[in-house]
């Protein structure tokens, strides 16, 4: 991370958000799906170790 000098803080300008009114009509809809799997097997045995991996998708789709 980079810090700062004063003169590059002093030179920051900021701008402010629409009203809540102007914000309410803007309709942004994202559908998001998202999964998780993992499975591991250790049936019937004796002094041994089940191994997993672990998979996992996100998929975004925005209108």
């Amino acid at each position: 991370m980079q810090k700062l000098t004063k003169a590059e803080l002093a030179a920051e300008t900021v701008e402010l958000l629409p009203g809540r009114e102007t914000l309410f009509w803007d309709q942004n809809v994202a559908g998001i799906l998202a999964s998780n799997a993992s499975y591991a097997v250790n049936a019937a045995t004796v002094l041994s170790a089940a191994n997993s991996v672990a998979l996992q998708g996100v998929s975004v789709t925005q209108f």
